[in-house]
């Protein structure tokens, strides 16, 4: 029986693997992710099934090669934990989950979005310590009558935009290929003038190494509007988080909510206990309730872990009848 060794599978999801498991794998479920120090969990199988943050670097590459593990798949978009030149060297096939639920990620950038946006992370922090006084600082617009930049408008961006053009709130989008769907609820501009106008800017583009790195730098902040909340729910690669750390504190934007985190192996999947070694992160959280951080959970709903597992089984079907799959990632 063909055995799979799935990694970060947390206790909810153990039901899931088991009922959406329709071509009977032998899958082994791992609630760690796949790290230097558990490699040795894989021995025996004949594929490995990761998420976000698995270390599928060139060592754990040649381990899985040595033990005759040719398939590495990810159940997630990206694949940047991946090794791809490794893999190559050793023919290891690779397959990934191309898109899910649309609506995880869109509603969770959304929620962030208005959540900074209406204050509401300050008014509840505030009457949790017992100040019911009303603060100026919880003054703010309405979402409708404002205005949303949302810069990459693929399946997730585009569907926050259809989120908040049903509450009437005008969008702009940046999108060097806007798609007809996108079209239907997004004005296209230049970045720079979505930046100059919106009073919520969010992030979905994809991240591509020595390309997009730090898109989010000094020089973005400042065409933003210092009353301006910025989210980003893409990749952590994506921001300066030092910059990002210095226009919050000297009010050169209003806010800032994140879904992913600096240094995220280091600390996703932590408790800190209040004890936070990550300095930036540290930083951040500091920044509270200006800033809002939320520990990955973007893809985190059961219309997208049903999504992720489904087409994971569905990838090694393909490949075992084909020797390929749908969703197979292109090789260095």
């Amino acid at each position: 029986m063909f055995k799979i060794v799935a990694y970060g599978v947390r206790e909810n999801e153990v039901d899931y693997f088991k009922k959406l498991n329709k071509y009977h794998y032998d899958v082994q479920l791992e609630p760690e992710l796949l790290t230097h120090d558990n490699i040795e969990t894989a021995k025996g199988a004949d594929a490995v099934l990761l998420r976000a943050n698995c270390k599928a670097d060139a060592q754990n590459l040649a381990k899985l090669n040595e033990w005759g593990i040719k398939y590495v798949f990810t159940r997630t978009v990206g694949f940047n934990h991946i090794d791809l030149k490794a893999a190559a060297k050793y023919e290891t096939k690779v397959a990934r989950v191309p898109a899910y639920s649309p609506y995880a990620v869109a509603e969770l950038a959304m929620t962030l979005g208005m959540m900074l946006f209406r204050h509401t992370a300050l008014a509840v922090d505030m009457t949790r310590q017992g100040n019911f006084s009303v603060s100026t600082a919880t003054f703010s617009g309405e979402v409708h009558s404002s205005t949303v930049g949302i810069i990459g408008t693929g399946r997730i961006g585009a569907t926050e935009a259809q989120l908040y053009s049903g509450m009437g709130t005008k969008v702009l989008g940046y999108d060097p290929y806007p798609s007809d769907f996108a079209k239907q609820y997004v004005e296209f501009v230049e970045q720079d003038e979505l930046l100059s106008k919106s009073d919520i800017v969010s992030i979905h583009v994809p991240y591509f190494p020595g390309q997009n790195d730090r898109l989010i730098d000094a020089d973005f902040l400042k065409k933003m509007k210092p009353t301006a909340v910025l989210v980003n729910t893409a990749r952590t690669q994506l921001a300066d988080y030092p910059a990002i750390i210095k226009a919050i504190t000297q009010n050169q934007i209003a806010g800032f909510a994140s879904d992913v985190l600096p240094d995220e192996v280091e600390v996703l999947g932590h408790d800190f206990k209040g004890n936070i070694t990550n300095e930036l992160t540290k930083q951040l959280v500091d920044l509270y309730p200006k800033v809002l951080l939320t520990p990955h959970i973007g893809s985190y709903t059961s219309p997208a872990l049903t999504d992720m597992i489904a087409v994971s089984y569905e990838n090694f079907h393909q490949v075992l009848e084909t020797g390929k799959t749908d969703n197979d990632v292109k090789l260095d």
